[in-house]
């Protein structure tokens, strides 16, 4: 008995030991500045309808040290949904960002695309997007900007192309509302996403708004995209990450990430 119970002290000692040193070198790690607030360097845009790299009607640019993703060169939108991508995957990683809405939603636009827009992340390398493709196969942290008619949450997931477990459960539903508060107005929204060894949350004023792990490619709305690279089941253990334009007018002061061990 005493043997076990020393024993047992011996490995939680080791254990708060190894946690000890872990929580040390997570918290040396520096942020990243992804954005570097004066040009698009380290982002390639990827617009439906268009090669990767051609930034169609200057959708994303920089305006006021802000990265700011506009349609007044647009005539329609015309489901030109697209991506800018960072330059770099990631797998392990703490990501933080500023956003807010602005301006009024481009003619042509999906009425569910208004005050919406997100971060694609765990996709797919956008060089193997296809032309005509209209969202990358990932996971997406939605953001929403409310209408003044009651709820609508920010921080949601998204599943193109792709499936979660959340509590044990294989979900194939397409959008799952998190856990958080409305945001009217125009006003500056901060959000983090954790991705730590296959598990993801989202997180908005320190709460936890939703989490899921074993992210997997698998269900629909994706379209135009190359079936060699959509195999349904391979496990998504991380990828890139990307800002979208939906439609509405979007605004990203800040977009810094930390890497994990």
């Amino acid at each position: 008995m005493k043997r076990t119970f020393f024993l047992s002290t011996l490995t939680l000692l080791c254990i708060s030991i190894l946690g000890a040193c872990t929580a040390k070198n997570d918290s040396s790690k520096e942020w990243i500045d992804l954005f570097n607030g004066e040009n698009l360097d380290g982002w390639t845009p990827k617009i439906s309808g268009y090669k990767y790299g051609e930034n169609y009607g200057n959708t994303f640019r920089v305006e006021d040290g802000l990265l700011t993703v506009a349609y007044d060169k647009y005539y329609r939108f015309d489901n030109r949904f697209g991506h800018l991508f960072y330059e770099q995957p990631f797998d392990n990683y703490h990501l933080k960002i500023e956003y807010r809405f602005i301006g009024e939603q481009v003619e042509g636009g999906p009425l569910w695309a208004l005050r919406n827009s997100g971060v694609m992340i765990h996709s797919q390398d956008p060089k193997t997007m296809l032309e005509a493709q209209d969202f990358p196969i990932a996971l997406e942290a939605q953001f929403l900007g409310g209408l003044g008619e009651g709820p609508r949450p920010t921080g949601n997931l998204c599943t193109p192309g792709t499936h979660v477990n959340i509590n044990g459960e294989l979900v194939e539903t397409h959008c799952i509302n998190a856990a958080a508060k409305t945001y009217d107005g125009d006003e500056w929204v901060t959000i983090e996403i954790i991705s730590k060894d296959g598990v993801i949350s989202h997180i908005l004023e320190g709460e936890t708004v939703i989490q899921y792990t074993q992210p997997v490619i698998g269900g629909g709305i994706v379209n135009n995209f190359d079936p060699e690279v959509k195999q349904d089941g391979k496990a998504l253990k991380g990828g890139y990450i990307a800002l979208q334009s939906e439609s509405h007018p979007v605004q990203f002061r800040s977009v810094q990430i930390k890497e994990l061990d």
